[in-house]
């Protein structure tokens, strides 16, 4: 029985640090994009000429395309059982060590 509760505390703790690795890749993410699309705004207001507005589309490329792709980081990390199912991964893990298993026989 305290080997079983071992490998049960174990795996919870192993989760946790999964999901504290997928938090911090999110967050990491969040801070790369917050600072290097200020840094692109700054950049291209200083190039502006002599009333010429700054809201072209040209200007919301990266901030549009990049933000998509942020969105997606975050719903996967936030909502990994809305677009994958739940317990998704650890059905795939059993079902790859079940083919393996047969493979190496």
């Amino acid at each position: 029985m305290s080997s079983n509760f071992n490998y049960e505390a174990q795996d919870r703790v192993e989760r946790a640090k999964a999901e504290v690795k997928k938090l911090k890749g999110f967050y990491s993410h969040l801070l790369v994009y917050v600072v290097i699309n200020l840094m692109i705004v700054v950049v291209n207001i200083q190039a502006l000429e002599p009333g010429e507005s700054y809201f072209q589309f040209e200007n919301f490329f990266t901030l549009t395309f990049w933000g998509f792709g942020l969105l997606v980081h975050g719903l996967s990390v936030f909502l990994p059982n809305w677009v994958l199912g739940k317990n998704w991964e650890e059905r795939k893990i059993k079902k790859i060590m079940e083919q393996d298993k047969y493979r190496s026989k």
